[in-house]
């Protein structure tokens, strides 16, 4: 299995036939320059090219109405006078003669990706399609979309598939209430929208796309808007809205497929959007939605308007979806004060319809008739410098990533494995390296001498294996690895990787021990080394680069120790080396580890290694796995984290706040 890029020439025919400035920025350039990039960077090679084959009007009319329908079909014998006059009926809309073909393409794109996904043919992939189409309502084109591509795979996808919880994830900059009132009052659908707002004020000027609308009827809760309302928004604010907003409920929500409408407008240099994330952003939102629904993630190309952002954007996006590693994001990790107040906003609506997100008390939700929409000052980049819609200083700053892109090449060893012996039954996957190799016996020895325990042959060796994929990793070798060791010597295993990565050239560096694995107290504080301690014990902040947290008895407590604590101190580190080290006794289950490991492989942009007892080869299987870019198995049903389990959250992130803005939920009064 692999990732499927559906596409068709065909789509680059409808373009404007008159003057309307509104409207000329959605252009057939938009796929040419975008497909030009992903052959550029050898992405499109790397995937599985189905060409787009039209929707039927059947498959349509699991959406729109048959009336509306038949006056697209009508558009193909229509002069540009009329057309023109056909267009004016609508808001943002051209018509081409070409137009009802180009968007049926679109939508059939989507369908024909789904049933990739779903029939096992791939495991991901990306429709990349115009016209767009999550505005498009049942009898209306609307803002650039004729027909709904999202909306009509999701129906397809619950009528020939029979699934019954499907998540849409809308990133574009622009609300797609088609999609929400088509949904609104279902169930089987979670649709989450981020969206540029302004209290009311930008495109498409609707009460119903701000916090409080939660959806209609028996779909209430399953409809979740965050209204930016300045522009501006940076990486920080994304990660903050997925780590503290969607994942808590989708994994709740435990969807059995995940569509996304990828719209990157919400890219730096965008004139629709101006916003300020970065490329390399999207790939860390891909690959925390691939931990969901078994990897099975569908994009679909929405908005995207500045030609070099959006090409870049999706190349990122298919490298994700490819399992390549994502390189680190840029920019201070700090969210806006503003996206804060929305996150607020957002939690406190939806609170009362998702267990995950009463942990804290609902705030007050912020509205416009209640919110000074100028809020305060917002800092862009670092300097302080105020928010701008200037096109020049984000063209300059585009321009400058692109280039540091450029220089993040991908390690010709994506995962590899050192055991003291394969074991019986242990398969690994085919790509897998099995690594025989190990660090010079004198440079080994010389680190044993830290501790009597590595002595002793087993762990001496074992010792070696650690400091070669260790060395691997860091000289650009391997994106990741996975070493057994035995159990007595795992503490002093752990504190010799932890001062080895910090003296061989990682900067930052995190450490995640699960189990009796303590901080040696002589490790430096000087801001480098990050450890965060999950164990049976009590809550601590002994410092801000010095965390314990009790290990969560239920799926819930898991969830929230996992993105409301873990995640965030790692986006906020920015680490270029994680350790993870799973103790004697550890207490996680396998799909704890499982989903432990994928979740921090993200930030790191994949350089993990992970450190496991000798006595689980197959728990060392199941980490392969993850570290190479597959999907966890599922957790089980959810159940909410109990009372213990969210005092102590809560105390740490009271306590971490002030440090770490990455943990913060609520906006500073």
């Amino acid at each position: 299995m692999g990732t499927a890029l559906v596409y068709h020439e065909d789509m680059k025919e409808a373009r404007l036939l008159w003057e309307d400035p509104e409207c000329e920025i959605e252009s057939p350039e938009r796929l040419t320059t975008t497909l030009e990039c992903l052959q550029q960077r050898g992405l499109e090679q790397r995937c599985l090219r189905l060409t787009a084959q039209e929707a039927s009007e059947a498959e349509l009319g699991l959406v729109h109405s048959s009336e509306y329908v038949a006056l697209l079909r009508g558009t193909q014998a229509l002069g540009t006078g009329e057309l023109q006059v056909l267009s004016g009926q609508y808001d943002a809309i051209y018509f081409h003669p070409s137009t009802f073909h180009c968007a049926r393409l679109a939508a059939g794109a989507g369908l024909q990706l789904v049933d990739a996904v779903l029939t096992g043919a791939v495991h991901n992939g990306l429709a990349l399609v115009r016209p767009p189409g999550h505005h498009s309502q049942r009898a209306a084109a609307n803002g650039f979309c004729v027909f709904n591509n999202v909306a009509i795979a999701a129906k397809h996808a619950q009528q020939k598939h029979g699934l019954h919880r499907i998540l849409i994830v809308d990133w574009d900059v622009h609300h797609g209430q088609g999609v929400q009132y088509i949904f609104e009052d279902d169930p089987s659908v979670l649709y989450f929208s981020w969206h540029r707002y302004e209290h009311g004020r930008f495109w498409p000027y609707l009460r119903e796309s701000d916090a409080d609308a939660v959806g209609q009827g028996q779909g209430r809760g399953f409809t979740v808007n965050l209204p930016w309302n300045q522009v501006g928004m940076g990486n920080a604010d994304y990660m903050a809205a997925f780590l503290h907003v969607l994942l808590p409920v989708a994994f709740e929500f435990d969807p059995e497929l995940v569509l996304v409408a990828a719209g990157f407008d919400s890219a730096i240099g965008d004139p629709e959007g101006q916003m300020q994330a970065t490329p390399e952003c999207f790939a860390h939102l891909t690959q925390l939605l691939q931990v969901l629904a078994g990897g099975r993630v569908c994009a679909m190309l929405e908005g995207g308007y500045h030609l070099e952002s959006l090409s870049q954007s999706v190349c990122m996006m298919v490298q994700a979806l490819l399992g390549d590693p994502a390189p680190p994001l840029s920019g201070p990790m700090e969210p806006h004060h503003s996206a804060l107040e929305s996150i607020q906003s957002v939690r406190a609506a939806q609170a009362p319809h998702w267990t995950s997100l009463q942990q804290q008390s609902p705030a007050p939700i912020l509205s416009p008739s209640t919110h000074s929409p100028e809020g305060r000052p917002l800092s862009l980049l670092p300097g302080g410098s105020e928010l701008k819609t200037a096109a020049a200083p984000a063209a300059a700053a585009l321009s400058s990533l692109l280039d540091q892109l450029c220089l993040w090449p991908t390690p010709p060893v994506r995962t590899a494995v050192a055991l003291t012996s394969l074991g019986t039954g242990l398969v690994l996957p085919p790509d897998v390296l099995h690594e025989e190799g190990s660090a010079p016996q004198e440079e080994t020895q010389a680190w044993a001498r830290l501790h009597k325990v590595l002595a002793k042959d087993e762990a001496l060796t074992a010792l070696g294996k650690v400091l070669y994929l260790l060395d691997g990793i860091l000289d650009g070798q391997m994106s990741n690895g996975i070493a057994a060791i035995p159990a007595p010597a795992a503490a002093a295993t752990l504190d010799v990787a932890v001062r080895r990565g910090l003296s061989q050239g990682a900067q930052r560096l995190l450490c995640v021990a699960v189990g009796q694995l303590d901080r040696p107290s002589d490790l430096a504080e000087d801001g480098r080394n990050l450890w965060v301690n999950i164990r049976g014990k009590e809550a601590t902040a002994l410092s801000m680069f010095h965390v314990s947290v009790p290990l969560p008895e239920t799926t819930g407590g898991f969830l929230n120790c996992v993105l409301a604590l873990v995640l965030p101190l790692a986006y906020g580190f920015q680490p270029d080396l994680v350790l993870l080290a799973l103790g004697p006794a550890h207490g996680l289950q396998d799909p704890q580890a499982a989903l432990l490991a994928a979740l921090l492989r993200v930030p790191a942009g994949s350089r993990v290694l992970a450190l496991v007892d000798e006595s689980t080869p197959q728990l060392a299987g199941v980490l392969a796995q993850m570290l190479r870019g597959e999907a966890p198995p599922s957790l089980g049903p959810f159940s909410m984290a109990s009372p213990e389990d969210t005092q102590a959250l809560m105390y740490l992130r009271g306590q971490l706040e002030p440090q770490w803005k990455m943990l913060q939920v609520t906006a500073p009064a």
